[in-house]
């Protein structure tokens, strides 16, 4: 199977923080400054950090989970470490078991009847 491309021009643009924000220039603040308010130019300074809507819409061209501006840390679903999969699967299997186990017995006592 392909391996998942990331974009690269996006990557370019951004800078992802360890807990999974995003972090970004505000549009229209490099050039063309002195047409620009004080007001104007001072809130495109501020708050560095992606809007929840707009971070969720970049996952998909990232490949990766990402938290908005205002989203807690619970709001990234983790991945099981490779001991909590390994513990999950010997209950599934353990279940299994004992599942085919009544089947047999039930299966035995129906032949028994008979």
């Amino acid at each position: 199977m392909p391996k998942n491309k990331i974009h690269k021009g996006l990557l370019k643009r951004v800078r992802i923080s360890k807990t999974g924000k995003v972090r970004h220039k505000t549009a229209g603040h490099k050039h063309l400054r002195s047409g620009k308010g004080g007001k104007r130019l001072r809130q495109m300074r501020k708050d560095p950090w992606m809007a929840d809507a707009d971070a969720k819409r970049l996952e998909i061209l990232l490949f990766r989970r990402l938290r908005g501006r205002n989203q807690p840390r619970t709001a990234l679903r983790k991945s099981a470490s490779p001991a909590e999969r390994k513990a999950a699967m010997g209950e599934k299997l353990k279940a299994r078991a004992a599942m085919i186990a009544e089947y047999q017995a039930a299966r035995k006592a129906a032949k028994s009847a008979a």
